[in-house]
């Protein structure tokens, strides 16, 4: 019978060995899984986070082990790529960083193993991530379990699978149920013992087949259909492979039986009831931790996404550990699952993005969560497709509709790219990342440029993957694009949820992102190494006020929460103070005076409040109360305005004469000059190499002026690190000399 025995415990660990050792190191690290070489300086800026080679080394005695047939070593994830050897031979190697792979270990077993892993996530041009705004965090970062059994099995090799596939189909009151297992050696005295059971564990259903009858079919009547957040009802399939009455194997799933639709019109639609999907996005990692997560970690992002409100998480940009998708069921999520195809897109790279789509699919098909699988995120950020990307994701598209006839596809296209490109028409549905208010443009522009898609496009389900901006702990009373203060990000955040929520067409919108997250790449906002568009800081300890303003609108927990709690310093006479909340009314009292009652729809209310010495402020909205403090200054708190650390340039170091360009005009003013359009393109093209093989007529100006005509140059580079591109101090004053000889166009 299957035992599991984890290997998780004491290994040696280098990054200064050259080779895979044959002997155990006397004088390598101990360390325990999981674990990353990247937790720190994957998350401190400069760009500069060790990414290479590092070796893993454990010893193990056989007779440790559970007596069985067969032993396999399962590898949750390994980032970016790993080669497992034992007792000085090379066993197996896995290209991809987010999935789970296994390696038959038994005849490799001696009384006394050493177990070698090299692990690297060093750059290369053909396993998927390469470039993207994220950590690429290296190390064996998920559990390692050895799996005993016996001669015959359930199968554990065919790309991480569990071993059963559960298709369930709801028709009228009932549902039809499919399992099929994957049966390895097995022989003509042997059986499969088939279980259904219901949340409460009685026996719904039950068959027994052959060992070589790995099919087959049950009916529930009256069937509990799983009903996201509102009733995520689980069913189990159990099966055991039976020699006699000897019990050889079991595997089991747990399914959810549910219909689900994207209609053009009206958005999602779960079990033939509108389902709005309106959620977030997680990346992963934590501060101090990286990627190495333990379960407590998992719940505690899923209890803050509950509290939130939220319906639906999309899971960016990668395979996330079998434990969160397990939750995700349990909780009533709906999740977009996706892999790694990101950003540039890499010829060499086609067969590493089919191998972890088949991972994706068969190691998450049970999960009632999921319903749609992501083919990229970005990939065309020059702003156009060739004909060998668009031939990538036909090819992924057809296979997972080869994979999985229940779920559909769907991909998250780059703001730049233009929505009649064709690429943009291969998956069942389509989202877009728009940054409109934050990188470039107006807030106004986002929900306009989805009704021109959804016109153009009226049979196309369309949805918003990302959006997002930047808060740290600056303030201000007057907010503006690009300050990264709290204050601009609850703004752009009203502004959003008010676009797109009442946008009944769009199929689901999710925040970019849920969390603060490693981008070591990243410097700016004054905290260099990470994004800070989470509604939570990246140690999970400090609610942004915007998280309060999604969780006005989409959670049912009476609450009220006074805006600004960090920014008690104020200078003005009188000041505005946010409130947000889900009930109908709301009164605020200033030092115990009540400067009256608001209703709003909108779950945004404003009050002006005098400001004079120290005021107590007090938010009443029906059982639910909220304090916060304020005190009159003369002199703005220099403590809340960002200075920024480590930047190349500053605008106060460019020369900007007057009547002519510099790096501090606006891209949009540079280039209607024909000269000045042709400097920065000159400059942008080098710049951008990398990401476009140095081919010029790759880039094309207009989508990115679309979005970033409104940056001056100088905000462009400093946001360029995040990806991967960079300008050196030199350029850019080599540009600025160039910008200064062109006169601006009137």
């Amino acid at each position: 019978m299957r035992q599991i025995y984890n290997f998780n415990t004491k290994w040696g660990f280098s990054k200064e060995a050259l080779e895979a050792p044959t002997t155990m190191p006397e004088r390598w690290n101990w360390v325990n899984i999981p674990h990353t070489w990247n937790n720190i300086d994957g998350q401190d800026g400069g760009n500069d986070l060790y990414r290479g080679t590092a070796f893993y080394a454990k010893e193990l005695e056989k007779m440790d082990l559970p007596k069985a047939d067969r032993y396999f070593l399962e590898i949750q994830g390994a980032n970016s790529s790993a080669i497992l050897y034992v007792n000085g031979k090379k066993l197996a190697n896995h290209d991809g960083g987010y999935s789970t792979w296994r390696v038959d270990i038994t005849d490799a077993l001696e009384d006394k193993n050493l177990f070698v892993f090299e692990v690297d996530n060093s750059q290369n041009d053909r396993v998927y991530p390469q470039n993207a705004d994220f950590t690429f965090y290296g190390g064996i970062y998920r559990d390692l379990n050895i799996i005993a059994v016996s001669e015959s099995h359930f199968d554990l090799e065919y790309y991480g699978t569990p071993g059963i596939k559960v298709t369930p189909e709801v028709i009228g009151k009932d549902a039809k149920v499919e399992v099929e297992v994957f049966v390895k050696n097995e022989k003509e005295t042997q059986k499969l013992v088939y279980t259904l059971k219901d949340a409460e564990g009685n026996v719904v259903a039950e068959k027994e087949t052959p060992a070589s009858e790995t099919v087959a079919s049950f009916e529930i009547e009256n069937v509990h259909l799983w009903h996201g957040k509102k009733d995520p009802y689980l069913y189990t399939a159990e099966v055991c492979l039976k020699d006699e009455e000897e019990v050889l194997d079991n595997v089991s799933a747990r399914f959810g039986c549910r219909t689900f639709e994207i209609h053009p019109e009206n958005g999602f639609i779960l079990n033939g009831e509108e389902y709005p999907l309106r959620g977030v996005s997680r990346h992963q990692d934590r501060w101090g931790i990286g990627n190495a997560l333990l379960k407590e970690h998992h719940d505690e992002d899923m209890d803050l996404i509950c509290e939130l409100g939220a319906t639906t998480i999309r899971l960016a940009h990668y395979q996330h550990d079998q434990y969160f998708y397990d939750l995700c069921d349990e909780r009533g999520m709906v999740v977009w699952a996706e892999i790694p195809y990101i950003s540039t897109h890499m010829p060499n790279g086609r067969e590493n993005t089919i191998s972890q789509m088949k991972e994706l699919v068969v190691q998450n098909y049970n999960h009632p969560s999921i319903i749609v699988w992501g083919l990229s995120n970005e990939i065309t950020m020059h702003g156009d497709s060739d004909e060998d990307l668009r031939e990538n994701h036909v090819i992924l598209n057809d296979l997972v509709h080869e994979m999985d006839k229940t779920r559909l596809t769907t991909m998250a296209c780059v703001s730049m790219c233009s929505m009649d490109d064709p690429y943009v028409q291969i998956p069942d549905t389509v989202s877009y990342n728009h940054y409109f208010g934050w990188y470039g443009g107006d807030t106004s522009q986002n929900g306009p440029w989805f009704d021109e898609f959804h016109a153009k496009y009226p049979n196309i389900p369309i949805g918003c993957s990302e959006y997002g901006c930047e808060a740290l702990n600056w303030h201000t009373s007057d907010p503006q694009q690009g300050d990264y203060t709290e204050e601009y990000q609850a703004y752009y955040h009203e502004e959003l949820i008010k676009q797109l929520y009442t946008r009944k067409y769009m199929w689901a919108t999710h925040v970019w992102n849920m969390f603060d997250f490693g981008a070591d790449s990243r410097n700016e906002g004054g905290e260099n190494g990470q994004n800070h568009k989470g509604l939570i800081t990246f140690d999970r300890k400090y609610k942004k006020d915007s998280f309060y303003a999604y969780k006005a609108w989409l959670s049912d927990e009476p609450f009220v929460h006074i805006c600004g709690k960090r920014y008690v310093d104020r200078v003005e006479e009188t000041t505005k103070v946010t409130v947000y909340s889900n009930q109908p009314e709301v009164e605020l009292f200033a030092n115990g005076v009540s400067l009256g009652k608001q209703t709003c729809p909108e779950h945004f209310f404003y009050f002006e409040v005098p400001n004079a010495g120290e005021t107590t402020l007090v938010a009443v909205a029906g059982d639910c109360k909220d304090e916060s403090f304020i005190r009159k200054v003369e002199v703005f708190n220099e403590e809340y305005r960002l200075k920024e650390k480590g930047a190349i340039l500053n605008w106060f170091d460019v020369t900007a004469p007057e009547g002519y360009y510099s790096l501090n005009s606006k891209i949009e003013d540079i280039v209607k000059s024909e000269e000045g359009a042709t400097v920065f393109k000159e400059v942008m093209v080098s710049a951008m190499g990398s990401m476009m093989g140095g081919n010029s007529e790759k880039f094309d100006m207009a989508p990115m002026m679309k979005m970033l005509g409104s940056f001056t140059v100088l905000r462009l580079t400093s946001l360029l690190g995040a990806t991967n591109v960079t300008l050196t101090k030199e350029q850019l004053l080599d540009m600025n000399e160039k910008l200064n000889a062109i006169p601006v166009v009137e």
